[in-house]
């Protein structure tokens, strides 16, 4: 799959489609707009320039989430050097958002608490999940 930024300045390209979505009540992924889909790093590749931002209300905040210094549309999010050295540089998350949405279709979209989350455990849910169709 091929995404671009609004401008076009960011493209991220992954070799597949995500498990599934989360779309986060969290402050940060709220207001970032993101609806983030999960890989392994190998499994995406970046192109183009990032600006990066680490949420300061947090005390050790686990990523970055990086966005394109021309439009600010958010792309992606990488591990903080202290969350992959704890958990294995195992994980990005790509913002779906950015994707057509017709390359979503049969992709499950689930709601995760991410206000209520303590960053340890479990995600609680504020809703049933449910499979995108053609209008997303």
């Amino acid at each position: 799959m091929t995404l671009d930024c609004f401008c076009g300045g960011v493209r991220v390209t992954t070799v597949k489609k995500p498990e599934f979505l989360h779309a986060c009540n969290c402050d940060l992924c709220r207001k970032s707009g993101a609806r983030w889909g999960y890989f392994d790093p190998s499994e995406a590749a970046i192109d183009g320039q990032t600006s990066s931002y680490r949420r300061h209300d947090k005390p050790e905040p686990a990523v970055d989430v990086h966005f394109c210094p021309k439009c600010g549309s958010t792309t992606h999010f990488r591990l903080t050097e202290r969350a992959a050295s704890t958990f294995g540089d195992t994980m990005m998350g790509v913002n779906m958002a950015l994707s057509d949405q017709a390359d979503l279709v049969g992709v499950e979209l689930r709601y995760p608490d991410g206000m209520a989350w303590s960053g340890e455990g479990a995600f609680g849910y504020t809703r049933e999940s449910r499979i995108l169709g053609p209008d997303g």
